[in-house]
């Protein structure tokens, strides 16, 4: 697997086929890694489809693992958060010499789309938003997952302190509503968007009608889940990206 190297981090990345390129944010929440695109350890196969199959004859598709997720490793600091993913993705698509890109997310993949339009409105060509996460009466979730992540990274660098993750936390999940960008912000984005709605308690529905209520340019494909709608799912993830990179 091809590494990322960058001032704090070693990002492990893979590029599957040829076409316009799409950057991939896995679900897994802070465990977003590559493996969360394939079927689960004991083969059972996801709710979702794996884009790296399903759109790599149309698409330079781009997977990743995030900054200490996967085989990514980086270090924290009191003032990181959705910046600092979103310079990592940036720099991943400069370094592989793409221009514009779209951006396809599941579960916080969704918020990671977000910022990087936030972070690049001319570069990003059009966004799927798969299962988004979301604050709605589920602050337990954020900050058990804050927690993991603490463990995770101090066992690997017991010089990362607790108040660091702490402040890491705030800036991640402090905020409400999808966490990385304000309702303003989704009310005034004109980037052409796909939303393939949650449902549960890490993806609230009442989240995903937030964001379908306010988006300007929205899609939505509310039947999406695998086994029942999966080709249902392909077929309009790559007519939309179709529509929208051409």
């Amino acid at each position: 697997m091809p590494i990322l190297k960058r001032p704090d981090a070693e990002i492990h990345y893979e590029v599957h086929g040829r076409g316009f390129p799409l950057l991939l944010y896995a679900p897994g929440g802070l465990r977003s890694s590559i493996e969360f695109w394939g079927p689960a350890a004991d083969g059972t196969p996801r709710a979702w489809m794996d884009p790296r199959v399903a759109l790599s004859d149309t698409f330079t598709v781009i997977s990743m693992d995030q900054r200490n997720a996967g085989k990514s490793v980086a270090d924290v600091k009191p003032d990181h958060g959705w910046h600092t993913f979103a310079a990592d993705h940036l720099a991943l698509i400069d370094h592989l010499g793409f221009k514009r890109f779209a951006v396809m997310g599941g579960c916080i993949g969704g918020s990671y789309c977000f910022e990087a339009i936030e972070q690049a409105p001319d570069r990003v060509a059009a966004a799927v938003l798969q299962n988004p996460i979301g604050l709605w009466e589920n602050r337990d979730t954020w900050d058990e997952a804050v927690k993991g992540y603490g463990e995770t990274v101090r066992a690997r660098d017991p010089s990362i302190s607790e108040t660091t993750i702490k402040s890491f936390g705030q800036n991640m999940f402090g905020p409400d509503f999808v966490f990385s960008v304000t309702r303003d912000f989704v009310k005034n984005c004109r980037t052409p968007l796909l939303l393939q709605p949650g449902t549960d308690k890490p993806h609230p529905a009442h989240t995903s009608d937030e964001i379908a209520a306010l988006a300007p340019n929205i899609e939505v494909q509310k039947d999406w889940r695998a086994p029942d709608f999966l080709q249902a799912s392909i077929d309009r993830v790559r007519a939309f990206l179709g529509k929208h990179t051409a």
